[in-house]
């Protein structure tokens, strides 16, 4: 088979491939979030002096909630989305914003991680802090994704360097293998 057959044939499943990476990166970023809202609360139902059972069954609840669906829910969105990126070659100023905030709620995934950790270990000593500011810093990023995805605005206004807005034709460190 030529390059040019091959080529005709990815062409004609790079739609298909593109649909499936979309379906799942949306499904998982809603599991994602959702999952990500919905432990600070319950987070709040740690108590010190609650019984050792009832404990036990919220301190599983939240650590299950966060290992099982939660974290691989993250990755699975992150990973789509990558893909996503260079299926449809997206390389806007908006993206660029939009990734600053998936950061940003990734970074907020570790917090509530630590919290998790922190009341497992700590039971006694730690308190998780009330459930609106893991919340907040949670919905923040989420929304403004939201904007940033469904607005698509022009931020073409917005100063970026150089080596953002065209390709720099550098050769990359290390040699690629050929076909």
């Amino acid at each position: 088979m030529d390059d040019a057959a091959g080529w005709q044939r990815v062409s004609e499943w790079l739609p298909i491939i593109i649909t499936l990476f979309k379906g799942a990166h949306i499904a998982a970023l809603m599991v994602w979030c959702a999952g990500l809202l919905a432990l600070p609360l319950m987070l709040s139902h740690h108590h010190p002096d609650s019984t050792p059972g009832d404990y036990s069954r919220v301190r599983r609840a939240t650590h299950t909630t966060y290992a099982v669906i939660v974290t691989p829910a993250a990755v699975v969105a992150v990973v789509a989305g990558t893909w996503l990126i260079f299926f449809r070659e997206v390389f806007v100023p908006w993206l660029y914003v939009k990734l600053l905030f998936v950061a940003a709620l990734a970074a907020a995934h570790a917090w509530v991680g630590h919290l998790i950790v922190q009341v497992a270990e700590k039971p006694e000593e730690h308190r998780p802090p009330r459930a609106y500011l893991p919340m907040t810093a949670i919905g923040i990023p989420v929304i403004a994704i939201l904007m940033l995805v469904l607005g698509k605005p022009d931020l073409g206004t917005i100063p970026l360097p150089d080596w953002l807005q065209e390709p720099r034709g550098n050769h990359l460190p290390f040699d690629v293998p050929s076909r």
